[in-house]
């Protein structure tokens, strides 16, 4: 007589299956951290490209003055001017500049200030140059 025959999978084979599946997902896992971070990095260089571009048409129709209190590079920031319309410096109705208030993906936040710090999202320097800052308050080089 044959003896009944089992089907189906041992712990063995089970296991090694597990095992080989544990390691696929260790490889894989840290790929997408690495994209999800790649991609806010795009964002915030698009967002900065953004901002630098409406800064830019805001000083070219006004005279050489940044959307801040006072117009100079050092005034208090002043969103409001590049999401409205003003007057320009030959009295023309423009702007608005931007649709909304960037916010910087990699920070978290939309304040801009005049250094690099963990409060801000974005910063202009003395020279008139805007970078964005990482969540640490570290300023971005692109």
């Amino acid at each position: 007589m044959k003896a009944a025959s089992r089907k189906g999978f041992t712990l063995i084979e089970i296991l090694i299956v597990v095992i080989i599946l544990g390691i696929l997902a260790a490889i894989v896992i840290p790929q997408f951290t690495n994209a999800s971070d790649d991609a806010r990095k795009s964002s915030t260089a698009s967002q900065l490209q953004t901002l630098r571009s409406a800064v830019e048409l805001y000083k070219l129709q006004h005279g050489d003055s940044y959307p801040t209190s006072g117009g100079s590079v050092t005034g208090t920031w002043d969103w409001n001017l590049l999401l409205g319309t003003s007057l320009s410096y030959d009295s023309k109705t423009v702007g608005p500049y931007m649709q909304q208030t960037p916010m910087n993906p990699l920070a978290g936040r939309s304040v801009m200030g005049t250094s690099a710090s963990a409060t801000n999202g974005w910063y202009i320097q003395a020279d008139g140059r805007i970078f964005g800052v990482d969540k640490a308050g570290a300023a971005l080089t692109y």
